[in-house]
């Protein structure tokens, strides 16, 4: 608590991760595809745009309220869907979900989660979103939608710019593939950071908690959850199917990943309530354009 005392911006959040954390955890959740120019200009670009302040105005009284398809929220933030938090802190997702619900913003689960759809709808009455694929198999597709309804998500948020899985090479490097390939480099740096060791011991490995029961009872390593996973990604995914999606959901609809003008205007063509800017953090296609400069 005193480290996180002293750190008063994200930069310096980060360089405690990376401290307490082993690198190839890190590297999995701070990279992103081939070698990296969209994700650093996803941060260089805010650099281009200057502020220009109109002074001599009251602003004792500042109100940022705004809504997102139907839902207040105190000021613009989301929390963006993140899979396999608990690789990198044992409470993952619940402390996500906790903060988010504590400030009164939207927080969005990713259906590669390591906390179930079903434990997140109950830890808190915050808005909540629910981020999904179209997988080849549909009725898998259906069944989450129908669990996300269940469970109080107030939103779907329909992810599409992963019909294939981003060639990171951090993750390729580190080893932190599926299957992961233990190496003695991997292994030193596993064995190196003894504090998540012991979180990873007595708090349980992290699973992807939403399909772990999908396989089987004897199916409850990482890998082969991540394996089944990867076969589910569709290449063949097109606009019919996120019409699809948004008629049997029934309900509030983002679509996340689009940066063309014209894929904005066809998500709303097709019913969405809403788009989401986004490059998936130049984790699936480098040179991507950055998200503020569209």
């Amino acid at each position: 608590m005193k480290r996180l005392q002293r750190c008063h911006d994200i930069g310096d959040l980060r360089t405690v991760a990376q401290s307490r954390i082993p690198r190839a955890v890190f590297d999995f959740m701070d990279g992103a595809a081939e070698d990296e120019v969209s994700m650093q200009g996803n941060r260089s670009s805010f650099a281009q745009y200057d502020l220009l302040p109109e002074v001599l105005t009251d602003v004792s009284n500042v109100n940022m309220t705004t809504t997102v398809m139907g839902q207040t929220i105190p000021f613009p933030l989301i929390l963006a869907p993140t899979g396999l938090s608990r690789l990198f802190h044992h409470q993952g997702e619940k402390a996500v979900a906790t903060a988010a619900a504590r400030a009164g913003l939207i927080y969005s689960l990713s259906s590669g989660s390591s906390v179930s759809i079903e434990e997140i709808g109950a830890l808190t009455d915050g808005p909540k979103w629910f981020q999904i694929y179209v997988w080849k198999d549909r009725a898998l597709v259906s069944e989450f939608i129908a669990r996300a309804r269940a469970a109080n998500y107030q939103a779907l948020c329909l992810t599409v710019d992963v019909q294939v899985y981003g060639n990171r090479q951090r993750d390729l490097y580190n080893g932190m593939t599926t299957p992961i390939r233990l190496s003695r480099k991997l292994a030193f740096d596993l064995a190196s950071h003894p504090r998540w060791w012991f979180n990873l011991i007595t708090k349980g490995q992290p699973q992807l908690a939403n399909v772990k029961d999908k396989m089987g009872d004897n199916i409850t390593d990482l890998n082969s959850q991540a394996a089944y996973i990867n076969r589910q990604f569709d290449r063949s995914v097109t606009w019919d199917d996120a019409s699809w999606m948004i008629r049997e959901w029934g309900g509030p609809f983002a679509i996340k990943g689009i940066l063309s003008p014209a894929d904005a205007l066809r998500a709303v063509e097709i019913g969405a309530n809403g788009i989401v800017v986004s490059n998936h953090g130049g984790r699936q296609l480098d040179q991507a354009a950055a998200p503020v400069d569209v």
